[in-house]
């Protein structure tokens, strides 16, 4: 997540070194409960890429924000379009969005 004055944005870095191209989505989730989402193409190549969410306006702290990060095989090439890699932002116990205040739990990755 980056953070800007007021603004909040989901930012994701990557390097793409399957030798085809993934399909990449990445999401800020809000306090309030509203998110915005980006999709990218994450082209293979082994120089480093990004990917970002458009600018929100910060409502309350920014601790208070989550970002998701989803990589897929496109469906449309050879693989299968199944889900490679997800990994989420970490959150302060009590400070994370959820409804519960008991924050969000913590990085993960799925194979």
């Amino acid at each position: 997540m980056a953070v800007q004055g007021k603004d909040v944005w989901a930012r994701t870095y990557y390097r793409n070194t399957t030798g085809a191209p993934l399909a990449a989505a990445l999401s800020l989730l809000g306090p309030d409960g509203h998110s915005v989402r980006s999709r990218c193409v994450a082209g293979s190549g082994d120089d480093p890429s990004l990917c970002e969410t458009p600018r929100v306006r910060l409502d309350g702290e920014p601790v208070r924000y989550t970002a998701m990060a989803e990589f897929a095989a496109h469906a449309g090439g050879a693989g299968d379009g199944g889900l490679l890699l997800r990994a989420g932002s970490n959150a302060l116990p009590g400070k994370g969005n959820s409804p519960s205040g008991e924050g969000n739990s913590p990085l993960r990755e799925e194979r």
